[in-house]
């Protein structure tokens, strides 16, 4: 397995993995093995890698935790936080939707930009083959929250039409075993893409567009407060959301 970790706080921070090797003066074949092959980096190697990227060790390699020369970061599942969604590498949003394996699941009002940036749907039925569980919310567009969201965010219709457009879109795989597609008319106070042990969170303000607000990007760990938060609200909504007929 790669070390996703690894290779999203390379991503995040700007650089490349070759341009990491040459700051903390390893060779590139070494570097790149950290990530292809999860392999660790000597004592003092991590800890300028770590200080390179602005993370802790234990954030890049969680099995360091229980190292007793490694300080634990009680942050650990916090991989990084995006300015806006649209300042979320394209990259790491095809990694996170192509490396999916058990599960994944999205709470959306709309959520179109996954069919049409990342073309999804052909993911979706191959992955669903392999017994991948698919788990959609999108909005119902005539629900007073949807409504009142796109007057808010300035797009009167624009909101209610894109949700018509998802659910056209996913309507061509709802008819597979492993993906299920609910509508919901809760307030979207935050998006939810999780990716089996990843996620990242849409948060929402007041008056903005989703692309302009900040993402969290999660990582799921042992009684990691957040990720249970969010997976939480995930459940709620989705128990009272109204299940797609086919």
């Amino acid at each position: 397995m790669a070390n996703e970790r690894l290779r999203a706080a390379v991503r995040a921070a700007g650089l490349t993995i070759e341009e990491v090797a040459a700051k903390v003066r390893v060779d590139e074949k070494t570097a790149g093995r950290w990530i292809t092959m999860e392999r660790k980096p000597h004592r003092q190697t991590r800890r300028r890698v770590a200080e390179l990227l602005g993370t802790s060790e234990v954030q890049l390699w969680p099995s360091l935790a229980e190292d007793p020369h490694t300080t634990p970061n009680q942050d650990v599942e916090l991989v990084h936080l995006f300015p806006s969604r649209s300042a979320v590498p394209f990259e790491l949003w095809n990694e996170l939707i192509h490396g999916v394996q058990e599960r994944m699941e999205v709470l959306v009002f709309s959520g179109q930009f996954l069919v049409e940036q990342h073309n999804i749907l052909p993911v979706i039925r191959r992955k669903a083959e392999e017994g991948t569980v698919f788990r959609f919310a999108v909005g119902d567009e005539t629900s007073a929250a949807v409504i009142q969201r796109a007057v808010e965010e300035g797009t009167t219709g624009g909101l209610e039409g894109r949700i018509q457009m998802m659910r056209r879109y996913l309507s061509k795989v709802a008819e597979l075993d492993s993906v299920e597609i609910r509508t919901h008319g809760t307030i979207l106070y935050n998006s939810i893409y999780r990716f089996d042990d990843q996620m990242l969170v849409n948060g929402h303000a007041f008056g903005s567009l989703a692309g302009e607000n900040p993402v969290l990007h999660l990582r799921q760990v042992d009684d990691g407060p957040m990720w249970e938060h969010y997976l939480r609200s995930f459940e709620r909504v989705w128990q009272e959301a109204t299940p797609e007929t086919v």
